[in-house]
């Protein structure tokens, strides 16, 4: 188990130098969870997916980062892949910016003759 140090930061140990990424607690900001909740990140599968999907993808394929800069960039550049260009087969393998695009453009009237 990972332990913290006094500024709340959790250090990587036996890997490359990492940034650290600083873990703030939903109570340290006097926040707190809607455990069991509809619709939410601790009850919704989709976003349970997701979020795995990000650590997989992007956190453990692409990481360590050397500064946050480096990380940020490369979670835009991740964002911007997983929502425009993808191929996903729930969509027939059309990228999803692509498929909802022609799904408003369906959505338009048809011209009709009089």
């Amino acid at each position: 188990m990972e332990t913290e140090d006094q500024d709340g930061l959790r250090p990587r140990p036996s890997q490359r130098p990492r940034i650290a990424i600083r873990i703030t607690r939903l109570a340290d900001i006097g926040a707190s969870a809607s455990v069991g909740s509809v619709a939410d990140s601790y009850d919704n599968a989709m976003a349970e997916t997701l979020n795995g999907t990000f650590k997989a993808e992007l956190i453990e394929m692409q990481g360590p980062w050397k500064d946050v800069d480096q990380a940020e960039r490369a979670i835009f550049q991740w964002i911007t892949w997983y929502n425009e260009e993808r191929l996903h087969s729930a969509l027939d393998y059309v990228p999803p910016a692509e498929y909802e695009e022609a799904f408003w453009r369906s959505q338009e009237p048809t011209p009709q003759s009089a």
